[in-house]
């Protein structure tokens, strides 16, 4: 009986030590840099750090053209307000004195002073 209980425990120990050798096998190709989940964290990795960085100059580009355009809307702003008050400024004209209405606009020259022709 005690030879049997030797020989079941020889048994469960080498089961033990082919599980843990199938399993080292199974996590060494798992954690691969290349083929594994190794090789997936750092390409990820990788694609987070320029992301990070396109981000980063997408914030900048994007700051400047805020900063521009606050400057050119304030600066459009108070070109208007100019404006209004020249416009406003207008008003106070007086009227234009009696201006003679012209029928012709265009000019036309006159054959008085050219003799010979007419």
């Amino acid at each position: 009986m005690l030879m049997i209980a030797d020989i079941l425990l020889v048994a469960g120990a080498l089961g033990a030590g082919f599980y843990c050798y199938v399993l080292s096998r199974r996590l060494r190709r798992f954690t691969d840099l290349e083929k594994g989940v190794g090789g997936a964290v750092a390409v990820l990795s990788a694609q987070v750090d320029d992301l990070s960085k396109t981000l980063t100059r997408a914030q900048s580009t994007a700051k400047s053209s805020v900063d521009r355009l606050d400057d050119v809307s304030t600066r459009a702003e108070a070109a208007a307000r100019h404006l209004e008050l020249l416009v406003a400024s207008l008003h106070d004209l007086p009227e234009p004195a009696d201006q003679k209405t012209v029928d012709n606009p265009f000019f036309v020259r006159g054959t008085t002073g050219i003799e010979g022709r007419q």
